[in-house]
């Protein structure tokens, strides 16, 4: 699942997909919740921490990540895996790679978001999946898609 906001987004897309077989990823999209103020990278520790309970198959792909302190920061949390433009990267490798220790400390002037306790057993639509974001996300995709289709 891509445009992904908030814990109850991943929590749905846990329950939603329960008793899989292959690995599913949900994509938290850290520097558009940086966009509207608040730490993005809250929601990756956050999906990690509530995933620890499920049966491993929900994996966590960093998304939107745009400084190395980012990128940084989802490798000292485990982030399944990062989606990084290329200017982030030549950034880190101008930095000769540099790995986080474990006396990293990752500043965002962001709002927190705050760790929720969460259920993982009820079914997906119980979870509250409505998110601004979510929604402008979907708008801008299908304007694209009918663009593509108009010019096809």
């Amino acid at each position: 699942m891509t445009l992904c906001f908030s814990q109850l987004q991943v929590a749905a897309v846990y329950a939603a997909t329960r008793n899989t077989k292959a690995p599913v990823y949900v994509s938290p999209f850290v520097g558009r919740l940086d966009d509207i103020g608040q730490n993005g990278m809250d929601l990756i520790k956050n999906a990690k921490r509530m995933l620890v309970k499920g049966d491993g198959l929900v994996k966590v792909l960093a998304a939107s990540i745009r400084n190395v302190d980012q990128l940084l920061y989802s490798f000292l949390l485990y982030a399944d895996l990062v989606t990084v433009p290329a200017n982030v990267l030549k950034t880190w490798a101008d930095q000769n790679f540099p790995m986080p220790s474990n006396d990293f400390v990752y500043k965002n002037s962001g709002r927190p978001i705050s760790y929720e306790e969460v259920d993982l057993n009820q079914s997906w639509e119980t979870y509250d999946i409505r998110h601004d974001l979510t929604t402008k996300g979907l708008e801008k995709f299908a304007e694209d898609y009918r663009k593509t289709v108009a010019t096809g």
